[in-house]
């Protein structure tokens, strides 16, 4: 007998059955509840009844599922390849140069710091790291409003104001004086820059499968030193240029008027470009059901934007879900050498015997290192299945050993490309941190309890940064030993929080396939069962067809 989803709720409203796993929420009820109930056969019951080894929740998640929902359009491969290809052409160049004009407002604070900035704005003592604090602090508390906003509106729209918004403030310090002006510029481009990073990991999450999210992920987050080669060859025109014309000239400000008004322009490109599938112009009405039926395999439910309900159901299950901590403290413990180096890297490596504008060349060839391991990465977890948290693992390896050197080597002239080595090192610091944003899209089904995840990540990251600032301290110059040992303990705590991640979900995925045999369930009946649940909005606690990616 075949009989509606909209049925078997109302059939177990009447028959009592605890909604604890895979509860049905009330704001899903519609007319036909109040329609007659089609008669369900005692076979069908009994069934339902006798599942062996299953809670009476898990029972009635199973039998949910055993129904016809709403028809989805089939479309041919060469549909979809042909879909996927336009998404990239339009998506992908915009989010890896967004990004990459992102991360170099948000880090060339250290190379201006060389080029005059502290000496031009009379900035002492610990004055300067306080411009990484407070730019991160309002990062912080802006976090989860700026998440609900994403939620509640448009949110390709929303992303592109807020860029344009903080372009502006990124030029209007060019004209800083003193220490005043700079501190409440950069507490104000924390407050807008907060949201792009967990935007961007819910728009691929909303336009690409599972198995795409790392490998389209680490095309926009190679920006972060793709762009950086691009950025470093400017920055270096305008820094070489004060020996045309002379020492009253100030390099660090004609940076942040380039830096500023490049941003305006491409968040203007934004507002017509970026946005979820249901959101853009780019897409033709049958494109766009094309590419909602496309994502419906990842079972985390549906891309639409300018919801208004917020389930504190989900929130809650969060609080008791291992993995949502994890994501946090590796987040955590990842951004606290992150925070120290974009800082300080530029004065550390002047501390080698470097000048200025070689720091900013010597960037080039550890930036190039970093795009090819980011293609690297990205090609092999196209290829393969569950690689990414091996990869999170060894890449934290590198740097531990990295700052280590740092911190042991005195700077005399027959050690500083040793240094410099140990530096470039760290490089492969990001993929422990990218990574695990691609996994939240992947991993954390549920839009409030993703949306919660995403924020509860960037809170990890933002605390980490302010640690990073702060514990590469002024009177520890030039070797800022304590920092960098402090550095080499997080990297060394990072990679046993990512082992005991991987063993979690390693073992709910083995409790789960088990469940599925002995019900008899096969691999097909579990993902199109899976499908359904995703797109009503359960969690992946809620679904027991879900299986998570590593």
């Amino acid at each position: 007998m075949v009989f509606d989803l909209n049925t078997v709720r109302h059939y177990r409203r009447h028959q009592g059955t605890p909604y604890t796993m895979a509860q049905v929420p009330d704001d899903t009820k519609t007319a036909n509840d109040s329609q007659p109930m089609p008669e369900i056969s005692q076979h069908q019951k009994d069934d339902f009844e006798k599942g062996p080894g299953l809670e009476s929740s898990e029972k009635a998640s199973i039998v949910e599922c055993d129904v016809q929902d709403v028809t989805i359009p089939e479309y041919s491969e060469e549909e979809y390849k042909k879909l996927k290809r336009k998404v990239d052409r339009y998506l992908l160049p915009l989010m890896w140069l967004c990004y990459g004009i992102q991360q170099t407002d948000k880090t060339s604070l250290g190379i201006q710091a060389t080029f005059g900035l502290r000496e031009d704005t009379g900035l002492v003592g610990q004055q300067y790291p306080w411009l990484t604090t407070i730019f991160y602090l309002t990062y912080l508390s802006f976090e989860f409003p700026s998440n609900f906003i994403l939620q509640r509106y448009l949110m390709g729209r929303t992303l592109s104001c807020y860029m344009i918004i903080w372009g502006f403030i990124v030029l209007s310090i060019g004209f800083a004086q003193n220490f005043t002006h700079l501190i409440v510029l950069r507490a104000l481009q924390g407050l807008f820059e907060c949201c792009i990073s967990p935007g961007f990991i819910l728009i691929i999450g909303s336009w690409y499968t599972t198995r795409e999210h790392a490998s389209r992920s680490l095309v926009f987050q190679s920006a972060n030193a793709g762009f950086g080669i691009i950025s470093n060859l400017i920055l270096y025109g305008i820094g070489s240029s004060q020996s045309l014309h002379g020492p009253e000239f100030q390099p660090w400000r004609y940076m942040s008027y380039y830096l500023g008004s490049l941003t305006v322009l491409t968040g203007t490109t934004c507002l017509f470009l970026l946005g979820t599938p249901s959101e853009v112009r780019w897409l033709t009405p049958e494109q766009k059901k094309m590419a909602h039926a496309r994502i419906i395999t990842n079972n985390t439910g549906h891309d639409r934007t300018g919801l208004k309900t917020w389930k504190w159901k989900q929130v809650r299950e969060c609080l008791v879900d291992p993995c949502f901590w994890f994501a946090g403290i590796n987040a955590f413990l990842s951004s606290i050498p992150n925070g120290g180096l974009t800082t300080f890297n530029a004065i550390i490596n002047t501390g080698f015997g470097f000048t200025n504008l070689q720091v900013i060349l010597l960037d080039i060839p550890r930036n190039v290192i970093s795009v090819v391991y980011f293609v690297i990465i990205g090609l092999v977890c196209t290829k393969w299945k569950n690689l990414r948290m091996y990869f999170m693992m060894f890449s934290v390896i590198p740097p531990f050993i990295g700052f280590i050197v740092l911190s042991l080597l005195p700077n005399e002239p027959q050690y500083k490309w040793t240094k410099w080595g140990g530096y470039v090192m760290t490089v492969t610091s990001v993929i422990g941190l990218f990574m695990a944003w691609t996994l939240i899209p992947s991993n954390v089904a549920g839009r409030t309890k993703r949306t919660v995840t995403s924020s509860f990540t960037f809170v990890g990251y933002c605390v980490g940064n302010i640690v990073g600032s702060q514990i590469f301290n002024y009177k520890d110059a030039p070797r800022y030993i304590p920092g960098t040992i402090g550095c080499a303990v997080s990297f060394g705590l990072e990679f046993f929080i990512i082992l005991l991640w991987r063993i979690t979900l390693v073992l709910r995925n083995r409790r789960l396939a088990k469940m599925m045999r002995e019900q008899g369930i096969t691999e097909e009946d579990r993902i199109s069962k899976a499908k359904l649940l995703g797109e009503e909005d359960y969690t992946d606690f809620e679904n027991i067809y879900f299986r998570y990616s590593m």
